[in-house]
């Protein structure tokens, strides 16, 4: 059997802390919508354990498994937001302290032949 990775085992607490209520607001979602853990397990194609598991926020469970979730709820195009690269502020600031403060000059053409 495979060994779990150290991130799935061990969370930092706001890994955690994100899972479980990206956890909560999905059975939220469902719930509002009258669909069962099984109608959910159904939808997506596994069993209502993951659902189960999706919903508790298990780092264990796949990445696949939270998306497909948002998928039968009709909320996976938030998902586009996250991590977005024109909302990634620190990663700008330090690709403009990367980039060339000034650019080399050009020369002028001569007209002497």
């Amino acid at each position: 059997m495979p060994r779990q990775s150290q991130i799935a085992e061990s969370p930092p607490a706001a890994v955690r802390e994100t899972l479980e209520r990206l956890g909560a607001n999905i059975r939220t979602a469902r719930v509002r919508r009258k669909l069962t853990q099984d109608d959910m397990a159904r939808r997506m194609g596994v069993s209502r354990f993951v659902v189960a598991d999706v919903e508790k926020g298990k780092p264990t469970t796949g990445v696949a498994a939270y998306m497909g979730a948002l998928w039968v709820l009709d909320l996976l195009s938030q998902m586009k937001e996250v991590a977005d690269p024109a909302r990634d502020e620190e990663g700008m600031t330090l690709e403009r302290a990367r980039s060339p403060k000034t650019a080399r000059s050009r020369r002028t053409l001569s007209d002497d032949f």
